[in-house]
């Protein structure tokens, strides 16, 4: 949609192009309003809010690429997205608590906040020099008072006009986690599945039915697609106040999968690895990446990637949150007939979501799938999947257990007062790290 919006637009004069612009995109609010439905996930609502992120501000220069969750005693969670468009909008954001699995609790607003449940945004900049404007937006996230999951939604002006919503954690220490180091590797049944057992310890906490009060989640490279939800316990020592879990079968265990595929387009004048031709004769320009093969049974090959994220920057000049320019960037994997299923492009950048907006289109004529793709310039992780009724999603990248991989758990725990599930602990592990 933004394609055929903003193209051709850039052919006419400057005030008529703005004129333009600000009706076409009160007609698509407009038309979304109707159509939007709260969702528990990380979910834009509007084709012009693009490059979403939220992560833990520690004033390193590459904090977006960490998950969003806090712990408690020191939350610095910190929001940014880019509004294509060129007046500013009355943003506001709402926190909603939520259970393990992600369902809204039965928490009120005062529960878990100290102020009103309706902040504004207050900082933003319009982008400098860009071949296509828009407003970047920062807000700080407030402090929750208990530890747990929240939904942070950004709605314009009325609570039915959805923007964005994006999940974040906020944890307390209070469950230990011990580790070992028994992986499911080579040698196993399943030599591309990967997983670790683990002990977790409540200490003093009072739980009655543990096997019933506690919940255990894992997610993979900070994905929800393929998380594992509420782990069961394998064994419970009671005496010793802890639970044991152990990766006894392929349920409990993830797919190592492949290293990610990736492009470097940081520079727009001078493009890095794996890109092809760049058309400059229209803006934004339109760049093709290199042709991707389809490689499941390749030998492991090991490459540094950033699990899965990516990376904004603008080298060429400057600061790439309000000088980075957007570009179309077109996605190509060849295969001489069509897979029996849907074939989507995810990464970071779309947080892995299986949209229509990402799944790829069948070009018989060339015997490629093509996606074409708004996107900002800088470094891309990404890979190809494939929805299918009877291939498994990993038959275009492979899977090999030597992949490296982040890994968060996340335990919580069912407490009677307040009645809600607590994060009350959460621990990242990286399987096969790259020193």
């Amino acid at each position: 949609m933004l394609r055929n919006t903003f193209t051709p637009l850039w052919k006419i004069g400057n005030g008529a192009l703005r004129l333009t612009i600000s009706f076409l995109l009160l007609l698509i609010q407009v038309e979304g309003f109707a159509q939007k439905q709260l969702s528990y996930t990380d979910k834009v609502y509007e084709p012009n809010i693009k490059t979403v992120q939220l992560y833990p501000n520690m004033g390193g220069t590459q904090d977006f690429l960490q998950p969003s969750s806090a712990a408690v005693q020191k939350q610095n969670l910190l929001l940014e997205f880019d509004d294509i468009q060129d007046q500013r909008s009355n943003y506001y954001v709402k926190l909603i608590h939520c259970n393990y699995d992600w369902t809204k609790s039965q928490l009120t607003d005062l529960d878990y906040l100290d102020d009103f449940n309706e902040f504004p945004f207050t900082d933003y900049a319009l982008s400098v020099n860009t071949h296509l404007r828009y407003i970047h937006y920062r807000f700080q996230v407030p402090s929750v008072k208990l530890p747990g999951n929240y939904l942070l939604i950004v709605y314009r002006d009325d609570i039915n006009s959805l923007i964005l919503s994006k999940r974040m954690m906020v944890f307390d220490t209070q469950i230990s986690f011990t580790k070992d180091d028994q992986f499911i590797g080579a040698g196993s049944l399943n030599p591309a599945l990967q997983a670790f057992n683990f002990v977790i310890d409540y200490g003093d906490i009072e739980i009655l039915n543990p096997t019933e009060s506690v919940h255990v989640n894992i997610r993979q490279n900070q994905r929800w697609d393929n998380a594992r939800i509420n782990l069961p316990t394998s064994f419970v020592r009671d005496d010793q106040n802890q639970l044991e879990y152990k990766s006894m079968d392929e349920a409990r265990q993830f797919s190592g999968g492949s290293e990610f595929r990736y492009a470097d387009f940081k520079s727009l004048n001078y493009p890095g690895v794996n890109t092809g031709k760049m058309i400059r004769s229209s803006k934004p320009f339109e760049l093709y990446i290199d042709v991707d093969k389809p490689r499941p049974d390749d030998p492991y090959s090991q490459t540094k990637d950033l699990d899965g994220n990516y990376i904004i920057d603008n080298p060429d000049t400057g600061e790439p949150a309000t000088n980075g320019n957007y570009l179309y960037v077109d996605f190509t994997l060849k295969s001489e007939t069509p897979y029996e299923g849907d074939v989507y492009l995810i990464g970071k950048f779309n947080d892995y979501q299986r949209t229509d907006d990402n799944r790829m289109k069948y070009n018989s004529t060339t015997g490629v799938y093509e996606s074409r793709q708004l996107v900002k310039q800088g470094w891309y992780d990404y890979q190809y999947v494939l929805q299918s009724k009877k291939l498994d999603p990993n038959s275009i990248e492979g899977s090999h257990y030597e992949t490296e991989n982040t890994y968060e758990v996340a335990i919580y725990n069912h407490a009677m007062q307040p009645n809600a599930d607590l994060l009350l602990g959460y621990y990242i592990v990286t399987v096969n790290p790259r020193q």
